[in-house]
Protein backbone atom coordinates (compact mmCIF):
# COMPACT_ATOMS: atom_id res chain seq x y z
CA UNK A 1 0.00 0.00 0.00
CA UNK A 2 1.22 4.02 -0.43
CA UNK A 3 2.50 5.27 2.39
CA UNK A 4 0.45 7.66 4.72
CA UNK A 5 2.86 9.02 6.72
CA UNK A 6 6.48 10.51 5.96
CA UNK A 7 9.07 8.58 3.64
CA UNK A 8 12.16 7.77 5.62
CA UNK A 9 15.63 9.58 4.95
CA UNK A 10 16.88 6.94 2.57
CA UNK A 11 13.54 7.00 0.79
CA UNK A 12 13.72 10.28 0.06
CA UNK A 13 17.27 10.59 -0.94
CA UNK A 14 17.14 7.66 -3.70
CA UNK A 15 13.95 9.56 -4.95
CA UNK A 16 15.62 13.03 -5.11
CA UNK A 17 18.89 11.79 -6.32
CA UNK A 18 16.96 10.40 -9.76
CA UNK A 19 16.46 14.55 -10.55
CA UNK A 20 20.56 15.34 -10.82
CA UNK A 21 19.97 13.17 -14.42
CA UNK A 22 17.39 15.89 -15.55
CA UNK A 23 19.34 18.65 -13.88
CA UNK A 24 22.66 17.52 -16.20
CA UNK A 25 20.43 16.86 -18.85
CA UNK A 26 18.54 20.05 -19.18
CA UNK A 27 21.69 22.45 -18.21
CA UNK A 28 23.64 20.96 -21.24
CA UNK A 29 20.94 20.83 -23.63
CA UNK A 30 19.85 24.24 -22.69
CA UNK A 31 22.08 26.52 -21.33
CA UNK A 32 25.67 25.38 -23.44
CA UNK A 33 24.44 23.11 -26.19
CA UNK A 34 23.35 26.44 -28.53
CA UNK A 35 27.08 27.93 -27.11
CA UNK A 36 29.09 24.55 -28.30
CA UNK A 37 27.41 24.17 -31.56
CA UNK A 38 26.56 27.25 -32.83
CA UNK A 39 29.68 29.47 -31.35
CA UNK A 40 32.21 26.60 -30.81
CA UNK A 41 31.78 24.11 -33.53
CA UNK A 42 30.52 27.05 -36.31
CA UNK A 43 26.78 25.70 -37.01
CA UNK A 44 24.10 27.72 -37.41
CA UNK A 45 22.42 29.00 -34.53
CA UNK A 46 19.11 28.34 -36.94
CA UNK A 47 20.07 25.00 -37.12
CA UNK A 48 21.46 24.07 -33.74
CA UNK A 49 17.95 25.05 -32.72
CA UNK A 50 15.92 22.98 -35.49
CA UNK A 51 17.67 20.40 -34.10
CA UNK A 52 16.51 20.83 -30.84
CA UNK A 53 12.89 21.59 -31.64
CA UNK A 54 12.56 18.69 -33.79
CA UNK A 55 13.91 16.19 -30.87
CA UNK A 56 12.21 17.51 -28.30
CA UNK A 57 8.40 17.45 -30.43
CA UNK A 58 9.52 13.88 -31.42
CA UNK A 59 10.15 12.93 -27.46
CA UNK A 60 7.25 15.19 -26.31
CA UNK A 61 4.64 12.84 -28.08
CA UNK A 62 6.14 9.68 -26.11
CA UNK A 63 5.19 11.35 -22.88
CA UNK A 64 1.42 10.13 -22.96
CA UNK A 65 2.57 6.92 -24.73
CA UNK A 66 4.94 6.57 -21.76
CA UNK A 67 3.18 7.44 -18.90
CA UNK A 68 -0.02 5.04 -20.18
CA UNK A 69 2.25 2.32 -20.55
CA UNK A 70 3.89 2.90 -16.70
CA UNK A 71 0.22 3.18 -15.13
CA UNK A 72 -1.37 0.07 -17.23
CA UNK A 73 2.02 -2.28 -17.24
CA UNK A 74 1.81 -5.61 -15.54
CA UNK A 75 5.52 -7.19 -14.57
CA UNK A 76 7.04 -8.94 -11.44
CA UNK A 77 8.61 -5.05 -10.93
CA UNK A 78 5.21 -3.57 -11.11
CA UNK A 79 4.38 -0.39 -13.06
CA UNK A 80 7.50 2.05 -13.17
CA UNK A 81 10.71 0.14 -12.44
CA UNK A 82 11.23 -1.80 -15.98
CA UNK A 83 10.90 1.40 -17.38
CA UNK A 84 13.85 2.99 -15.33
CA UNK A 85 15.60 0.14 -15.96
CA UNK A 86 15.65 -0.03 -19.91
CA UNK A 87 16.80 3.68 -19.58
CA UNK A 88 19.96 4.00 -17.92
CA UNK A 89 22.40 2.73 -20.31
CA UNK A 90 21.25 4.02 -24.14
CA UNK A 91 20.94 7.65 -22.44
CA UNK A 92 24.24 7.77 -20.64
CA UNK A 93 25.72 6.79 -24.20
CA UNK A 94 24.16 8.99 -26.17
CA UNK A 95 24.57 11.93 -23.99
CA UNK A 96 27.84 11.22 -24.34
CA UNK A 97 28.37 11.29 -27.69
CA UNK A 98 26.49 14.81 -28.53
CA UNK A 99 29.18 16.25 -27.04
CA UNK A 100 31.76 14.46 -28.85
CA UNK A 101 31.38 14.93 -32.25
CA UNK A 102 33.81 13.95 -35.03
CA UNK A 103 35.78 16.73 -35.65
CA UNK A 104 35.51 16.39 -39.60
CA UNK A 105 31.54 17.00 -39.48
CA UNK A 106 30.14 20.51 -40.63
CA UNK A 107 27.27 21.95 -41.80
CA UNK A 108 24.03 19.20 -42.77
CA UNK A 109 25.95 16.24 -41.59
CA UNK A 110 26.77 17.77 -37.88
CA UNK A 111 23.35 18.81 -37.79
CA UNK A 112 22.57 14.90 -38.61
CA UNK A 113 24.75 14.65 -36.15
CA UNK A 114 23.47 16.72 -33.41
CA UNK A 115 19.42 15.73 -34.31
CA UNK A 116 19.92 11.98 -34.17
CA UNK A 117 22.06 11.86 -30.63
CA UNK A 118 19.30 14.39 -29.25
CA UNK A 119 16.57 12.62 -30.13
CA UNK A 120 18.13 9.11 -28.34
CA UNK A 121 18.82 11.37 -25.27
CA UNK A 122 15.37 12.66 -24.89
CA UNK A 123 13.42 9.73 -25.71
CA UNK A 124 15.24 7.74 -23.34
CA UNK A 125 15.32 9.98 -20.93
CA UNK A 126 11.54 9.72 -21.01
CA UNK A 127 11.48 6.63 -20.09
CA UNK A 128 13.47 7.10 -16.63
CA UNK A 129 11.57 10.59 -16.13
CA UNK A 130 7.85 9.48 -16.23
CA UNK A 131 8.04 6.34 -14.39
CA UNK A 132 10.04 7.96 -11.48
CA UNK A 133 8.64 11.55 -11.11
CA UNK A 134 5.25 9.34 -10.60
CA UNK A 135 6.25 7.67 -7.74
CA UNK A 136 5.64 11.06 -5.44
CA UNK A 137 2.46 10.08 -5.80
CA UNK A 138 2.77 6.33 -4.61
CA UNK A 139 5.63 6.79 -2.20
CA UNK A 140 2.99 8.82 0.37
CA UNK A 141 -0.42 9.96 0.20
CA UNK A 142 0.21 12.87 2.71
CA UNK A 143 0.03 16.57 1.51
CA UNK A 144 3.10 18.10 3.10
CA UNK A 145 5.48 14.78 2.10
CA UNK A 146 5.22 15.15 -0.87
CA UNK A 147 6.29 18.66 -1.23
CA UNK A 148 8.92 17.48 0.64
CA UNK A 149 9.79 14.23 -1.82
CA UNK A 150 8.86 16.85 -4.44
CA UNK A 151 12.25 19.25 -2.98
CA UNK A 152 14.41 16.82 -2.78
CA UNK A 153 13.94 15.95 -6.43
CA UNK A 154 14.63 19.38 -7.44
CA UNK A 155 17.07 20.26 -5.08
CA UNK A 156 19.30 17.61 -6.51
CA UNK A 157 18.26 18.51 -9.86
CA UNK A 158 20.15 22.20 -9.44
CA UNK A 159 22.80 20.59 -7.51
CA UNK A 160 23.45 17.88 -10.12
CA UNK A 161 23.37 20.10 -13.08
CA UNK A 162 25.37 22.97 -11.44
CA UNK A 163 27.96 20.59 -10.24
CA UNK A 164 28.81 19.32 -13.65
CA UNK A 165 28.74 23.01 -15.24
CA UNK A 166 30.70 24.08 -12.75
CA UNK A 167 33.57 21.42 -13.97
CA UNK A 168 33.39 22.49 -17.23
CA UNK A 169 33.82 26.46 -16.24
CA UNK A 170 36.63 26.22 -13.91
CA UNK A 171 38.39 23.11 -14.92
CA UNK A 172 38.02 21.83 -18.59
CA UNK A 173 37.90 25.14 -20.09
CA UNK A 174 41.61 26.45 -20.61
CA UNK A 175 41.92 30.21 -21.56
CA UNK A 176 44.05 30.82 -24.26
CA UNK A 177 45.92 34.01 -25.98
CA UNK A 178 42.70 35.53 -27.63
CA UNK A 179 40.29 33.04 -25.98
CA UNK A 180 40.34 34.10 -22.13
CA UNK A 181 36.46 32.35 -21.36
CA UNK A 182 38.34 29.03 -22.74
CA UNK A 183 34.91 28.30 -24.67
CA UNK A 184 36.45 27.12 -27.66
CA UNK A 185 38.87 24.97 -26.01
CA UNK A 186 37.16 21.94 -27.43
CA UNK A 187 38.67 18.81 -25.30
CA UNK A 188 37.31 20.19 -22.39
CA UNK A 189 33.63 20.47 -24.30
CA UNK A 190 34.27 16.31 -24.93
CA UNK A 191 35.54 16.15 -21.32
CA UNK A 192 32.10 17.52 -19.73
CA UNK A 193 30.22 15.15 -22.11
CA UNK A 194 32.01 11.77 -20.45
CA UNK A 195 31.35 13.06 -16.91
CA UNK A 196 27.64 14.10 -17.69
CA UNK A 197 27.13 11.09 -19.21
CA UNK A 198 28.49 8.87 -15.89
CA UNK A 199 26.53 10.69 -13.32
CA UNK A 200 23.22 10.55 -15.38
CA UNK A 201 23.73 6.88 -15.40
CA UNK A 202 24.75 6.82 -11.99
CA UNK A 203 21.96 9.33 -10.62
CA UNK A 204 19.08 6.78 -12.38
CA UNK A 205 20.73 3.66 -11.04
CA UNK A 206 20.49 5.30 -7.62
CA UNK A 207 17.16 6.12 -7.68
CA UNK A 208 15.70 2.92 -9.46
CA UNK A 209 17.23 0.32 -6.90
CA UNK A 210 16.81 2.72 -3.71
CA UNK A 211 13.27 2.69 -4.71
CA UNK A 212 13.09 -0.45 -6.13
CA UNK A 213 11.92 -2.30 -2.42
CA UNK A 214 9.03 -0.35 -2.59
CA UNK A 215 7.49 -2.35 -5.30
CA UNK A 216 5.21 -4.74 -3.07
CA UNK A 217 3.77 -1.46 -1.81
CA UNK A 218 3.05 0.75 -4.44
CA UNK A 219 -0.32 0.83 -6.24
CA UNK A 220 -1.46 -1.83 -8.54
CA UNK A 221 -2.09 -1.06 -12.28
CA UNK A 222 -5.85 -1.69 -13.08
CA UNK A 223 -7.58 -4.60 -13.94
CA UNK A 224 -7.12 -6.04 -17.00
CA UNK A 225 -9.49 -5.10 -19.85
CA UNK A 226 -9.85 -4.95 -23.42
CA UNK A 227 -8.25 -1.77 -24.75
CA UNK A 228 -8.42 -0.46 -27.76
CA UNK A 229 -6.19 2.76 -29.41
CA UNK A 230 -10.31 4.56 -29.14
CA UNK A 231 -10.61 3.05 -25.75
CA UNK A 232 -6.52 4.28 -24.48
CA UNK A 233 -7.31 7.74 -26.02
CA UNK A 234 -10.86 8.37 -24.46
CA UNK A 235 -9.01 7.33 -20.91
CA UNK A 236 -6.11 9.70 -21.51
CA UNK A 237 -8.96 12.58 -22.42
CA UNK A 238 -11.00 11.60 -19.32
CA UNK A 239 -7.67 11.77 -17.32
CA UNK A 240 -6.30 15.05 -18.26
CA UNK A 241 -9.48 16.80 -18.63
CA UNK A 242 -9.27 17.45 -14.74
CA UNK A 243 -9.61 21.55 -14.22
CA UNK A 244 -6.66 21.74 -11.91
CA UNK A 245 -4.76 19.92 -14.07
CA UNK A 246 -5.53 22.04 -17.11
CA UNK A 247 -4.91 25.03 -15.12
CA UNK A 248 -1.75 23.61 -14.11
CA UNK A 249 -0.60 22.37 -17.97
CA UNK A 250 -1.33 25.76 -19.32
CA UNK A 251 0.91 27.18 -16.67
CA UNK A 252 3.86 25.21 -17.50
CA UNK A 253 3.91 26.18 -21.30
CA UNK A 254 4.05 29.72 -20.45
CA UNK A 255 6.26 29.59 -17.20
CA UNK A 256 8.86 26.85 -19.33
CA UNK A 257 8.35 28.70 -22.26
CA UNK A 258 10.36 31.63 -20.30
CA UNK A 259 12.87 29.29 -18.95
CA UNK A 260 13.56 28.11 -22.04
CA UNK A 261 14.35 31.69 -23.24
CA UNK A 262 16.07 32.09 -20.18
CA UNK A 263 18.37 28.99 -19.72
CA UNK A 264 19.31 29.81 -23.74
CA UNK A 265 20.37 33.03 -23.28
CA UNK A 266 21.77 33.30 -20.08
CA UNK A 267 25.32 32.97 -21.09
CA UNK A 268 25.01 35.38 -23.68
CA UNK A 269 24.02 37.77 -20.82
CA UNK A 270 26.63 36.77 -18.74
CA UNK A 271 29.23 36.91 -21.12
CA UNK A 272 27.74 39.82 -23.80
CA UNK A 273 25.50 41.85 -21.66
CA UNK A 274 27.29 41.95 -18.32
CA UNK A 275 30.92 41.05 -19.67
CA UNK A 276 31.79 38.53 -16.79
CA UNK A 277 34.76 36.77 -17.00
CA UNK A 278 35.01 32.91 -16.76
CA UNK A 279 35.70 32.56 -13.25
CA UNK A 280 33.29 35.29 -12.79
CA UNK A 281 30.12 33.04 -14.29
CA UNK A 282 32.11 30.14 -12.42
CA UNK A 283 31.39 31.60 -9.28
CA UNK A 284 27.69 32.64 -10.42
CA UNK A 285 26.97 28.89 -10.63
CA UNK A 286 28.95 27.81 -7.45
CA UNK A 287 26.18 30.58 -5.80
CA UNK A 288 23.13 28.76 -7.22
CA UNK A 289 24.25 25.79 -4.93
CA UNK A 290 23.06 28.25 -1.88
CA UNK A 291 20.22 28.97 -3.66
CA UNK A 292 19.09 25.61 -3.85
CA UNK A 293 19.88 24.98 -0.37
CA UNK A 294 17.32 27.69 0.68
CA UNK A 295 14.80 26.20 -1.68
CA UNK A 296 14.85 22.98 0.27
CA UNK A 297 14.14 25.22 3.57
CA UNK A 298 11.65 27.54 2.10
CA UNK A 299 9.58 25.38 -0.04
CA UNK A 300 8.15 22.78 2.63
CA UNK A 301 6.84 25.13 5.55
CA UNK A 302 5.78 27.85 3.36
CA UNK A 303 3.77 25.26 1.69
CA UNK A 304 2.35 23.61 4.86
CA UNK A 305 1.49 27.30 6.28
CA UNK A 306 -0.17 28.74 3.28
CA UNK A 307 -1.45 25.58 1.28
CA UNK A 308 0.62 24.96 -2.37
CA UNK A 309 -1.17 27.22 -4.32
CA UNK A 310 -1.01 30.57 -2.09
CA UNK A 311 2.67 29.08 -1.71
CA UNK A 312 3.10 29.03 -4.75
CA UNK A 313 2.08 32.57 -6.20
CA UNK A 314 3.05 34.38 -3.53
CA UNK A 315 6.74 32.78 -4.05
CA UNK A 316 6.19 32.81 -7.60
CA UNK A 317 5.68 36.60 -7.71
CA UNK A 318 8.34 37.56 -5.82
CA UNK A 319 10.29 35.86 -7.82
CA UNK A 320 9.80 36.66 -11.52
CA UNK A 321 9.55 39.78 -10.94
CA UNK A 322 13.35 40.38 -9.71
CA UNK A 323 14.60 37.91 -12.27
CA UNK A 324 15.06 40.44 -14.61
CA UNK A 325 15.08 43.89 -12.64
CA UNK A 326 19.08 43.75 -12.89
CA UNK A 327 18.87 43.73 -16.91
CA UNK A 328 16.20 46.31 -17.04
CA UNK A 329 18.22 48.61 -14.16
CA UNK A 330 21.36 48.69 -16.70
CA UNK A 331 19.21 49.24 -19.70
CA UNK A 332 18.47 52.54 -18.04
CA UNK A 333 21.71 52.93 -16.88
CA UNK A 334 21.25 52.24 -12.88
CA UNK A 335 23.89 50.08 -12.15
CA UNK A 336 27.61 50.16 -11.44
CA UNK A 337 29.55 49.93 -15.42
CA UNK A 338 30.90 46.81 -16.59
CA UNK A 339 34.01 45.21 -15.23
CA UNK A 340 33.32 46.81 -11.89
CA UNK A 341 33.21 44.87 -8.70
CA UNK A 342 30.13 46.47 -7.42
CA UNK A 343 28.14 44.99 -10.53
CA UNK A 344 29.09 41.53 -9.97
CA UNK A 345 28.12 41.55 -6.16
CA UNK A 346 24.94 42.78 -7.13
CA UNK A 347 24.24 40.67 -9.74
CA UNK A 348 25.07 37.63 -7.82
CA UNK A 349 23.55 38.53 -4.56
CA UNK A 350 20.06 38.66 -7.13
CA UNK A 351 20.95 35.75 -8.12
CA UNK A 352 21.33 33.71 -4.97
CA UNK A 353 17.79 35.17 -3.72
CA UNK A 354 15.58 35.28 -6.47
CA UNK A 355 16.65 31.80 -7.83
CA UNK A 356 16.09 30.12 -4.20
CA UNK A 357 12.36 31.47 -5.00
CA UNK A 358 12.03 30.17 -8.31
CA UNK A 359 13.47 26.69 -7.32
CA UNK A 360 10.87 26.56 -3.99
CA UNK A 361 7.90 27.68 -6.16
CA UNK A 362 8.77 24.77 -8.72
CA UNK A 363 8.98 22.16 -6.09
CA UNK A 364 5.48 23.46 -4.60
CA UNK A 365 4.34 23.25 -8.33
CA UNK A 366 5.29 19.78 -8.78
CA UNK A 367 4.09 18.40 -5.44
CA UNK A 368 0.79 20.26 -6.78
CA UNK A 369 0.44 17.76 -10.05
CA UNK A 370 0.75 14.91 -7.33
CA UNK A 371 -2.50 16.09 -5.08
CA UNK A 372 -4.75 15.93 -8.62
CA UNK A 373 -3.78 11.87 -8.80
CA UNK A 374 -6.69 11.05 -5.64
CA UNK A 375 -9.27 13.33 -7.17
CA UNK A 376 -9.02 11.55 -10.52
CA UNK A 377 -8.98 8.16 -9.24
CA UNK A 378 -12.43 9.28 -7.55
CA UNK A 379 -13.62 10.38 -10.00
CA UNK A 380 -12.59 7.66 -12.93
CA UNK A 381 -11.51 4.80 -10.31
CA UNK A 382 -7.89 4.63 -12.04
CA UNK A 383 -4.65 5.49 -10.74
CA UNK A 384 -2.90 7.74 -13.36
CA UNK A 385 0.05 8.88 -11.95
CA UNK A 386 2.03 8.01 -14.82
CA UNK A 387 -0.06 10.53 -17.39
CA UNK A 388 -0.02 13.67 -15.30
CA UNK A 389 3.38 13.52 -15.20
CA UNK A 390 3.62 12.82 -18.60
CA UNK A 391 1.29 15.72 -19.37
CA UNK A 392 3.42 18.20 -17.59
CA UNK A 393 6.76 16.48 -19.18
CA UNK A 394 5.05 17.04 -22.54
CA UNK A 395 4.17 20.73 -21.91
CA UNK A 396 7.65 21.24 -20.25
CA UNK A 397 9.91 20.03 -23.56
CA UNK A 398 7.43 21.70 -26.45
CA UNK A 399 7.61 24.87 -23.86
CA UNK A 400 11.50 24.92 -24.00
CA UNK A 401 11.74 23.88 -27.23
CA UNK A 402 9.69 27.09 -27.93
CA UNK A 403 12.04 29.06 -25.27
CA UNK A 404 14.67 28.05 -27.43
CA UNK A 405 13.62 28.84 -30.85
CA UNK A 406 12.86 32.40 -29.50
CA UNK A 407 16.12 33.01 -27.54
CA UNK A 408 17.28 32.33 -31.07
CA UNK A 409 15.47 34.93 -32.84
CA UNK A 410 16.59 37.62 -29.95
CA UNK A 411 20.01 36.41 -30.56
CA UNK A 412 19.43 36.92 -34.55
CA UNK A 413 17.43 40.36 -34.48
CA UNK A 414 20.64 41.58 -31.79
CA UNK A 415 22.65 40.63 -34.73
CA UNK A 416 24.63 38.06 -32.50
CA UNK A 417 26.22 35.62 -34.85
CA UNK A 418 28.30 32.26 -34.56
CA UNK A 419 32.11 32.63 -33.84
CA UNK A 420 31.16 36.20 -32.27
CA UNK A 421 32.79 37.29 -29.50
CA UNK A 422 31.55 39.72 -26.76
CA UNK A 423 34.46 42.69 -27.61
CA UNK A 424 32.67 42.39 -31.33
CA UNK A 425 29.19 43.16 -30.24
CA UNK A 426 27.85 46.72 -30.77
CA UNK A 427 26.63 48.51 -28.09
CA UNK A 428 22.66 48.37 -29.94
CA UNK A 429 23.50 44.73 -30.44
CA UNK A 430 23.74 44.26 -26.41
CA UNK A 431 20.45 46.58 -26.05
CA UNK A 432 18.63 45.08 -27.94
CA UNK A 433 19.59 41.81 -26.34
CA UNK A 434 18.86 42.97 -22.97
CA UNK A 435 15.14 44.17 -23.47
CA UNK A 436 14.44 40.59 -25.52
CA UNK A 437 15.66 38.83 -22.46
CA UNK A 438 14.17 40.85 -19.58
CA UNK A 439 10.46 41.70 -21.36
CA UNK A 440 10.24 37.77 -22.92
CA UNK A 441 10.50 37.30 -19.30
CA UNK A 442 7.60 39.30 -17.81
CA UNK A 443 5.52 38.98 -20.06
CA UNK A 444 5.14 34.88 -20.04
CA UNK A 445 6.21 34.73 -16.21
CA UNK A 446 3.01 37.31 -15.55
CA UNK A 447 1.00 35.12 -17.94
CA UNK A 448 1.99 31.93 -16.28
CA UNK A 449 0.80 33.52 -12.52
CA UNK A 450 -2.49 34.37 -13.87
CA UNK A 451 -2.86 30.42 -14.72
CA UNK A 452 -2.09 29.05 -11.87
CA UNK A 453 -4.33 30.62 -9.67
CA UNK A 454 -7.01 28.53 -10.81
CA UNK A 455 -5.54 25.42 -9.65
CA UNK A 456 -8.33 23.83 -7.40
CA UNK A 457 -7.09 21.83 -4.77
CA UNK A 458 -6.49 22.69 -1.13
CA UNK A 459 -5.75 20.72 1.62
CA UNK A 460 -8.88 20.31 2.99
CA UNK A 461 -10.16 19.22 -0.51
CA UNK A 462 -6.97 16.58 -0.63
CA UNK A 463 -8.14 15.13 2.81
CA UNK A 464 -11.50 14.92 1.88
CA UNK A 465 -10.52 12.74 -1.40
CA UNK A 466 -8.36 10.68 0.75
CA UNK A 467 -10.81 9.86 3.07
CA UNK A 468 -13.77 9.79 0.23
CA UNK A 469 -11.72 6.59 -1.72
CA UNK A 470 -10.89 5.09 1.79
CA UNK A 471 -14.84 5.08 2.65
CA UNK A 472 -14.74 3.33 -0.73
CA UNK A 473 -16.89 6.68 -2.21
CA UNK A 474 -17.83 6.96 -5.91
CA UNK A 475 -19.73 10.79 -5.55
CA UNK A 476 -17.43 13.36 -7.41
CA UNK A 477 -14.38 14.69 -5.93
CA UNK A 478 -14.67 18.07 -3.53
CA UNK A 479 -13.33 21.07 -5.03
CA UNK A 480 -12.29 24.41 -3.64
CA UNK A 481 -14.99 26.94 -4.80
CA UNK A 482 -11.99 30.00 -4.41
Amino acid sequence: MVETGKPSLATRLAYGIGGAAGGIKNNGFEYVLLLFYSQIMGLSAVLVAAALWIALLIDAFSDPVVGYWSDNMRTKWGRRHPLMYIAMLPVAIAYFFVWNPPTELSGLNLFAWLLGFTVIVRLMYTFFEVPSTALAAELTQDYDERTSLMSFRYFFAWVGGLTVQIILFFFLLKSSEGDPSGFFHIPGWNTYGLIGASCIFASIAITSLGTHRHIPHLKAPPAARKLTPVKILGEIWETVSNPSFRALFIATLFGLLASGISATLNQYINGFFWEFTNDQIGGLTVAVYVSAILALVIAPPVGKAFGKKKAAIIIGFLAFTIAPMPVILRQFGLLPPNGSDALYYIVITVTIFDLALIIAYQMLAASMVADIVEQNELATGRRSEGIYFAGISFMRKLAQGMGVLTASGVLAVASITPGMRAAQASEESIRILGWGYALSLLTLWTIMMVCISFYRISREDHEANLEALRSGATTQPRFEKS
